[in-house]
């Protein structure tokens, strides 16, 4: 009798935790890089050019303390660190899920360069794809509704679609 109650506790709270354990590690750049276009709807970009490029170097092995860098064909990144929000990790946004396809969602930051951008940071959700792909969520602001003068830095959204390619980035 003891021991089917330990399997029946084992069965509803251990088992659980072991599917919850994702391994992401076929994410690992290792030498290569994720690259890819920016969606070309202007309803779902504002502030990032229609012929804007991204490339991604992660290393899936340090996703909450130096997952990698992005670099952009505007020049507004240059290599530029993902840095994490250490409190995320603690908290129920470190789940965040939405949409069919996504392994796993992860929350960063990153800060432009001065010359390619205004130097104000973004926020970065870099979605690991089941089809082993990356989509990439930068945002930034949004429109005054208010009639509160427009903020100095422009509101900026844009997706980017990013497939593994050889070797370093293109640009």
């Amino acid at each position: 009798m003891r021991s089917s109650c330990l399997l029946l506790v084992l069965a509803f709270f251990v088992a659980p935790l072991a599917l919850g354990c994702r391994d992401v590690s076929r994410y690992s750049s290792k030498g290569d890089h994720f690259e890819g276009d920016i969606v070309k709807g202007s309803f779902v970009r504002t502030g990032i050019a229609d012929d804007a490029k991204l490339c991604l170097v992660l290393d899936a092995e340090h996703l909450q303390d130096i997952p990698g860098t992005i670099t952009s064909s505007d020049g507004r990144f240059r290599s530029t660190p993902l840095r994490p929000i250490p409190q995320i990790w603690h908290d129920p946004l470190s789940t965040l899920s939405f949409g069919d396809g996504r392994r796993q969602n992860l929350l960063y930051v990153a800060t432009p360069l001065a010359e390619g951008g205004d130097g104000s940071d973004i926020t970065v959700v870099v979605s690991l794809m089941t089809e082993g792909g990356v989509e990439i969520r930068m945002m930034r602001g949004a429109p005054q509704t208010d009639g509160v003068a427009p903020s100095t830095t422009p509101p900026m959204f844009g997706v980017f679609t990013l497939q593994r390619r050889e070797g370093q980035c293109s640009f």
